[in-house]
């Protein structure tokens, strides 16, 4: 395998990493109400005997800056939507109306908005974490090719320094992204 290919594959599982930390933090609460908050929430159906995701189930609309709208497309699954939104980590209590669910946002204490703000750090560490072991593969990977002698000394050192240097950009790309979401987390 030529070293621009593992560097390649390298830096796919790195841009993998930096989507699912931006999926995760869609679902970190705000003080504002937002889609993302909940329409990857797992929904628990017993007419149709799966879980399934939110977003699958019903509509998630904004209506007030402060107020989230379920509307299920099958009136049937409301009560298990209304049972899974009560039973999720968001700490908000769905009211149903019959037809739809609203759900307030209140907003966020002092403590809490701390609390988020380590757990984003938590989430971005363990992201970081998964770019090192991308690195790590990708230089395990170089030694073998250079094991072999399929690439020379300077190759392999040139395709680690790439690799470093990618590693490096996704690393400074994370704290960008926690960056912005502590910001918009201390925002009040």
């Amino acid at each position: 395998m030529p070293t621009s290919a593992i560097e390649k594959e390298c830096a796919s599982k790195m841009a993998k990493a930096i989507e699912y930390l931006k999926d995760e933090l869609r679902g970190v609460r705000t003080g504002r109400a937002s889609p993302g908050l909940i329409e990857h929430l797992k929904i628990e159906v017993t007419s149709y005997g799966s879980t399934m995701e939110l977003r699958e189930l019903a509509t998630v609309g904004v209506p007030e800056p402060t107020t989230l709208l379920v509307k299920p497309y099958d009136p049937s699954t409301l009560k298990d939507i209304e049972k899974g939104l009560q039973t999720s980590s968001l700490g908000v209590t769905p009211m149903n109306d019959g037809k739809s669910i609203r759900l307030p946002i209140p907003p966020l204490s002092g403590e809490r908005r701390q609390q988020l703000v380590g757990q984003i750090k938590k989430m971005g560490e363990a992201q970081k974490i998964a770019v090192r072991n991308a690195r790590r593969d990708a230089n395990k990977a170089i030694d073998v090719v250079e094991k072999a002698k399929t690439v020379s000394e300077d190759q392999a050192k040139d395709a680690k320094d790439g690799v470093q240097k990618l590693t490096k950009k996704y690393e400074d790309e994370i704290d960008v992204v926690l960056a912005a979401k502590t910001k918009e987390l201390e925002e009040v």
